[in-house]
């Protein structure tokens, strides 16, 4: 999301066990003996950039930047607000731009499940197609293409939703999928997103006939809030299909769903911290399910929250572990490196590393940069290694978007430096190199 309205590095010590990040928590991560510089890139000994794809045109105007990230077998899939591309990436160190679609709309986040691709649009346009235009203001919702030929993608269907799709979370079943759909609102004055405003919708697209999608279901899972001030929507979902369980991140909640009836999500648990979230961002499980990470995006992504102002437990992760169908808090995480007063820096999008018996997760910062952190102790998160660049000139918004792992490499969106291809290098770490993903989209999880 983004709301437009000395460190030392991790090393490892004989054993292998990683040795805790610590910072001076003063300036942006300075080369030491432990990390590495090259320009304005730093990172820790354990991590190295690889490989960097700048946008180019049609998707490198003044207003494209960079935003979600979907895999499938050799192919990453980047979501920008001028539309989407599509990189060759079966050798990592040398990605390859495929093709590349023009359909302008705030945010695109993208995911993909078969020879579909579904793109989220928070942002009043003149209608469905890409070449509609943004008046009048009168549709937004998610966008349906044809990735069959991955050099031609075709334009295929649309469904409105009301107040558009700030991001959307598949929930695979056969031919049918189902698309939880998350967004903000409602605005009264708005023709797009009127009141009252169910927290989710769901879409249902049949693979074989994508045409015919539609909305299915709005379930109202804050019956209570539906006229107040808190009735503000979800801004993230992640499903684990396979654990019939989901975690919301609904703004002003954090809320563990039942979704063994996909189009009838039952609320198990509805969490609400106002000392230490401002906005639920996203959330994570872990591989089996016991934990859930919850994210707080502080700011809403256009402010400098990772300074010694700022307290840790704000614009950071909560790790809550599930004790007894019940969620219940341990620790925090927050990067250790103090930014720059002119560099956005809050929790973001990341993904599990998937490390069989630890719990170790990549983050995407912003301008923070590329965490990557240990939570196994949920009540003693660690960061074990990073990637970041000095302050993006100008003061402008910049930094990661999305950071995730896939098969043996971490990729990050950056919002104007375009594709970041990393490895880390770690005895911790390491084993997930032996994991095989077919694909990922990180709304939907599966376990390793």
């Amino acid at each position: 999301m983004l709301l437009l309205t000395s460190a030392c590095a991790a090393g490892q010590e004989a054993t292998g066990a990683p040795t805790p990040a610590t910072s001076t928590r003063e300036t942006d991560a300075p080369a030491t003996d432990s990390s590495a510089a090259t320009g304005d890139v730093m990172t820790s000994d354990n991590v190295k950039l690889v490989a960097n794809m700048p946008m180019t045109a049609p998707l490198n105007g003044a207003d494209d930047i960079n935003t979600d990230l979907a895999f499938q077998g050799d192919y990453a899939y980047v979501g920008n607000f001028g539309g989407f591309a599509i990189y060759d990436i079966s050798d990592p160190a040398k990605p390859r731009i495929v093709s590349q679609v023009a359909c302008p709309a705030q945010q695109n986040d993208v995911s993909v499940y078969g020879d579909l691709l579904v793109l989220s649009i928070d942002e009043p346009r003149a209608g469905e197609e890409c070449d509609s235009g943004d008046s009048p203001r009168e549709w937004e919702g998610l966008r349906i293409f044809d990735i069959s030929d991955k050099k031609s993608p075709k334009y295929v269907s649309a469904v409105r939703t009301d107040c558009g799709s700030h991001t959307h979370t598949m929930v695979p079943d056969g031919e049918t999928l189902y698309v939880y759909v998350s967004s903000p609102g409602p605005e009264p004055e708005s023709k797009t997103c009127p009141p009252p405003h169910e927290l989710i919708q769901i879409v249902e697209i049949s693979t074989k006939s994508p045409t015919s999608a539609k909305i299915v279901a709005k379930p109202d899972i804050f019956p209570e809030r539906q006229h107040s001030d808190l009735a503000s929507g979800c801004h993230d979902i992640t499903a684990y299909p396979e654990k019939k369980l989901a975690a919301a991140a609904c703004f002003g909640d954090g809320v563990l769903l039942d979704i063994s009836d996909p189009v009838k999500p039952k609320v198990l648990q509805q969490i609400t911290d106002t000392e230490n979230f401002q906005i639920w961002h996203s959330a994570t499980f872990n591989n089996d399910a016991t934990k859930v990470v919850f994210s707080d995006e502080l700011g809403g992504g256009g402010q400098a929250t990772c300074d010694r102002n700022t307290p840790a437990t704000k614009g950071a992760d909560a790790v809550y572990d599930l004790v007894n169908g019940k969620l219940e808090r341990r620790g925090y995480f927050k990067i250790p490196r103090e930014q720059q007063a002119n560099a956005n820096c809050v929790a973001h999008n990341g993904s599990l590393i998937p490390v069989p018996g630890k719990d170790i997760m990549v983050q995407s910062w912003y301008q923070g940069g590329v965490s990557i952190w240990d939570f196994t102790d949920s009540a003693q998160p660690k960061e074990i290694g990073y990637f970041e660049r000095g302050p993006f000139p100008g003061g402008d918004i910049a930094g990661s978007w999305s950071a995730y792992y896939y098969n043996g490499y971490i990729y990050s969106s950056d919002i104007r430096e375009g594709l970041d291809v990393l490895q880390i290098n770690d005895p911790l770490t390491d084993p997930a190199k032996q994991v095989k993903m077919d694909d990922f989209n990180v709304q939907t999880q599966k376990s390793y």
